[in-house]
């Protein structure tokens, strides 16, 4: 697959084209939209991204076709995150910095889990990658990337 130069220099574009990232974290792929889970270590068990496919850097830069379709897909793929964590709430966030490629973060908050209300979930993160907070299990991931496989199978 030939990438452009800023698609080439993209860590998410790498992703999308890594067999192993493929393998392990990828749920489904459509000709616009990419749905993974976070990779090891994720944050959250159920901690989603819906990624752009073609290289862009957010929804100004969209086709109609993106436009039009991205808003099905997020609603989509937030129903996907509740029916696989059976959380209260789905956060997107999308900044856009670390990688500029669109990739929104769907964030499972559960109520019973003050750790994800609001802003904190940030600090789930960064606890995380402190090595202060434990990440979700791999084996735990892994089945919610099977389940999310199955369930997204027949999605067009």
């Amino acid at each position: 697959m030939g990438l452009s130069e800023a698609a080439a220099g993209c860590g998410v574009c790498r992703l999308h084209a890594e067999p192993e990232a493929i393998a392990r974290y990828e749920i489904l792929r459509q000709p616009l939209w990419l749905l993974r889970h976070h990779p090891t270590p994720a944050p959250l068990p159920g901690w989603l991204l819906l990624d752009a496919v073609r290289h862009l850097d957010g929804p100004a830069a969209f086709t109609a076709a993106e436009a039009a379709g991205f808003g099905p897909m997020l609603q989509r793929c937030s129903a996907l995150v509740r029916q696989l964590t059976g959380c209260e709430r789905v956060y997107v966030i999308a900044f856009g910095e670390g990688a500029r490629h669109l990739h929104a973060h769907l964030i499972p908050r559960h109520a019973a889990d003050p750790d994800t209300a609001a802003w904190r979930v940030a600090d789930v993160y960064r606890q995380m990658e402190a090595g202060a907070r434990p990440a979700a299990a791999p084996e735990r991931v892994e089945a919610l990337v099977r389940q999310a496989r199955s369930l997204t199978a027949l999605w067009e």
